[in-house]
């Protein structure tokens, strides 16, 4: 009996095992190569050539500052040594005279006398002039500082119709911010003892004391607004020999707090604009740019640009023909100040001063 031949199939046990083994094989190399795409990173870039020119414009400003200054010196400097030549003239014709002279001349000592008075009375008269540019003859009030320092020369003291700009925001606490911050959360009795804020009172009154006797003036302090030293007195001028309201002006202005939302140049200037008769003479009180305009921000920071538009928009509104002296205190991450207040000082045909800390 024939056995019965076995079919051939190619899909045998040890087929499917040697196509599994395959097929696994393929399937480890796909899970363990990198599928993911390479992503780049990009490292941002800054551009610093904005602030960059914004530096080289406030050093070239500061240079041109410092060039002027030494030209007044210099100017001071001729007028010292022209006094100095016409003093050394007259002793050269008191000289002359004392060997033409002769014992026997009649009256020839009183004239030697004379003309060595008139020397001496020259001399003397340029000292006081060097050491005392003001005659305080003129003026009612009497204040007198640590050092007792004529930091105002160059101010223009005189005017018929004087108006301080005193501002009494916050920043007025203290020379940093930092610190301002903290102390505006004291009592009221403490700030008004604050440091920076006693100098700003301080330089408030020596303004006062300086104020021809026949001037009127007016005391306004500004924030986000703007307040009368007197509440009443609004739209008017107050002659500077009523000594009794121009001591209750300083004394009221003594007991405000420096109040929080920043401050409105262009509210104090508007308020320039607005009366009537306009002053002859403005001293500006301040620490640096204003954060505020006329429409008032409630939130949010202002940084430096912003508070240099604002500057702008506050000088454009200040009528053309009234100088404008700025005294400048010190306040930390404001370095456009001094360069804006001393622009302003130019413009206005006014002055700029930025005093140290142990004036007036």
């Amino acid at each position: 009996m024939l056995r019965r031949r076995r079919e051939f199939s190619i899909f045998t046990l040890s087929f499917l095992d040697i196509m599994s083994c395959g097929f696994g094989a393929v399937v480890l190399l796909f899970m363990i190569s990198k599928h993911a795409t390479t992503q780049r990173v990009e490292t941002p870039t800054y551009e610093y050539g904005s602030e960059v020119s914004q530096l080289q414009n406030e050093i070239a400003q500061t240079s041109a500052y410092l060039s002027e200054v030494r030209e007044r010196l210099a100017a001071r400097g001729g007028e010292l040594d022209a006094a100095s030549r016409a003093a050394q003239l007259a002793r050269d014709a008191l000289a002359e005279e004392q060997a033409k002279q002769r014992p026997a001349q009649g009256g020839g000592a009183r004239d030697m006398d004379a003309l060595r008075a008139a020397v001496l009375k020259l001399e003397a008269d340029k000292r006081m002039q060097m050491s005392q540019p003001h005659d305080k003859s003129r003026y009612l009030r009497s204040v007198a500082g640590e050092g007792n320092r004529e930091y105002l020369t160059g101010v223009q003291l005189g005017g018929k119709r004087i108006l301080i700009l005193l501002d009494t925001s916050e920043s007025m606490l203290e020379d940093k911010m930092a610190s301002a911050l903290i102390t505006r959360n004291m009592d009221d009795e403490k700030k008004r003892q604050a440091g920076k804020w006693q100098r700003a009172l301080k330089t408030v009154d020596w303004i006062a004391a300086h104020f021809p006797q026949q001037a009127s003036f007016q005391l306004v302090g500004f924030d986000k607004d703007v307040h009368f030293a007197l509440p009443g007195t609004e739209q008017q001028w107050l002659p500077v020999q009523d000594i009794t309201r121009l001591d209750a002006a300083i004394e009221a202005i003594r007991t405000r707090v420096p109040q929080r939302g920043g401050n409105s140049l262009e509210r104090a200037f508007a308020l320039v604009a607005q009366m009537k008769p306009r002053p002859d003479n403005v001293y500006l009180i301040t620490d640096g740019l204003p954060t505020q305009g006329l429409e008032l921000r409630t939130s949010g920071n202002v940084d430096g640009r912003e508070r240099l538009r604002l500057f702008e928009r506050a000088r454009d509104r200040l009528p053309r023909g009234i100088p404008v002296n700025t005294i400048l205190l010190p306040l930390d991450g404001d370095p456009a100040a001094a360069a804006a207040y001393w622009q302003l000082a130019r413009y206005t045909q006014g002055s700029f001063l930025s005093p140290s800390k142990d004036w007036p």
